[in-house]
């Protein structure tokens, strides 16, 4: 075979381009070789192998999209959910998965069963989602423990950035579960009748159908608020005003405020003020005090100094130059207030991410106190309190303070100094009302004067032991 000759190149004149020609070929050249390189850069992020480089930086090559011990094998194997709660726990000692949880195995069960279909994520071939059951007990944990994410993260083997998105999204869907069944204001004259039994009861207080009161929620401060959620304490917090009825169950609270703000402030902003002063709220006509044919009493919800005197609300007399009466009647109101501390002692100390400070957005924060709140009232309609965990009293109705005060608690939202006269002539009447039945034949209770410290007149004294 005959050789094969190259083709014949034909000979270029040297100069037959000039130096600005082959300037231009010669950029045209690298900025092809470039756009080349950003194309196979672009097909191997398609196929997963390396991420873009933001402008002026070199490519980060992704060593593996999840670390091995946060993959689902390694979580089924050494989590908490799956190796001790769902297990161990659960099967051995319920008291043990109670007290991780704070609740019962049948109520996580039950809670499970309702948020499951709004919490659960649908299966595809690229990742395992995170299970319904996992993703409730990291809530419920955070909640009793207040721990930071990472330490859930090592325990329940997830990413940090998972559990941040999910917490919010599990609370909400508890409060949409059970709001409308464990935290309904009563809105019917006979539904707050029914509290107002409740209190007469239990705390000798006709008329009453709740106590109300407020308490700071410490937070991180939100960007670009100045001193707006600072309060007197000086640190950043949410307050948070109840209303509790006699069995240590919220009724109605308001997170709406900043911290700055007083009960009184935030009280005559809120929807339930409004309700109160139009007589929209449902509340009772009124009626005469049991054993009395009259005046007629309107019904009311026990407050503190911070609120006005209303005939809607009732509270203490001023602490200068008090009747023996007056202390009395003081020591009444008191004794029916003690209620709303004692919700809130519960609270906290039950869920104690109340008790540090918390780092979410503010939106967040209103969402996980309303869980916990959500929480606390399911608990007590299906969980016997221990008796050492609230305030009570002996059998001589010595006050006897509960578990809850022997550790640290929520701080007071604080009182502005009175301003003018805010009480009306009808409250004052009210109230002095008050303090005669309490001091009378049919309102009067055999420990009282004891309790109270005071010294009544013998024919007062002689009503009280018939």
């Amino acid at each position: 075979m005959a050789e094969q000759q190259d083709p014949e190149v034909p000979d270029v004149p040297e100069h037959d381009l000039s130096e600005e020609d082959m300037m231009f070929v010669s950029l045209l050249y690298n900025y092809i070789l470039a756009l080349e390189a950003e194309e196979r850069e672009e097909e191997q992020q398609r196929q997963g192998e390396v991420d873009l480089p933001a402008r002026g930086r070199r490519p980060f090559i992704r060593r593996c999209w999840t670390r091995p011990w946060l993959t689902e094998e390694r979580r089924q194997q050494y989590g908490h959910y799956t190796s001790l709660l769902d297990t161990q726990l659960r099967l051995e000692d319920p008291s043990a998965f109670r007290n991780f949880t704070r609740l019962t195995p049948e109520v996580f069960d039950d809670i499970l069963e309702r948020v499951a279909p709004v919490i659960q994520k649908q299966q595809t071939n690229y990742r395992h989602p995170l299970s319904a059951g996992l993703k409730l007990a990291i809530t419920l944990r955070y909640l009793a423990t207040g721990d930071n994410y990472r330490s859930l993260a090592y325990g329940f083997r997830c990413g940090i950035s998972t559990i941040s998105e999910l917490i919010p999204e599990v609370c909400t869907a508890i409060v949409q579960a059970y709001k409308d069944e464990v935290f309904n204001p009563p809105t019917t004259p006979e539904a707050w009748r029914n509290l107002a039994q409740q209190f007469e009861q239990r705390w000798n207080v006709p008329h009453a159908v709740g106590a109300l009161d407020g308490k700071h929620i410490a937070i991180k401060k939100p960007a670009n608020t100045g001193s707006l959620y600072h309060n007197y304490k000086g640190f950043f917090s949410i307050p948070m005003l109840a209303l509790v009825d006699a069995e240590y169950k919220f009724i109605w609270i308001e997170l709406g405020g900043k911290g700055h703000m007083s009960d009184s402030q935030i009280f005559t902003d809120s929807e339930l003020f409004e309700c109160l002063e139009d007589g929209s709220i449902g509340l009772p006509p009124s009626c005469p005090l049991p054993g009395e044919t009259e005046p007629d009493i309107p019904y009311f919800i026990l407050g503190d100094d911070a609120f006005a005197l209303k005939s809607y609300m009732m509270k203490p007399y001023s602490r200068r130059g008090m009747t023996d009466e007056q202390r009395i009647c003081n020591y009444r109101i008191s004794r029916g207030r003690r209620v709303v501390e004692n919700a809130f002692g519960i609270l906290a100390n039950r869920f104690r991410c109340l008790l540090g400070t918390l780092e979410q957005k503010v939106e967040n924060v209103r969402n996980l106190v309303e869980t916990a709140v959500v929480l606390h009232n399911l608990l007590r309609q299906s969980v016997v309190m221990a008796a050492n965990e609230v305030d009570h009293e002996d059998e001589e109705h010595n006050f006897v303070q509960g578990a809850w005060r022997h550790g640290p608690h929520l701080e007071d939202v604080p009182q502005p100094p009175p301003t003018g006269n805010l009480a009306t002539v009808d409250a004052r009447r009210q109230r002095d009302h008050l303090r005669d039945y309490f001091v009378s034949s049919v309102g009067a209770v055999d420990w009282q004067q004891r309790m109270a410290g005071v010294v009544l007149p013998a024919a007062v004294e002689e009503w009280v032991r018939d």
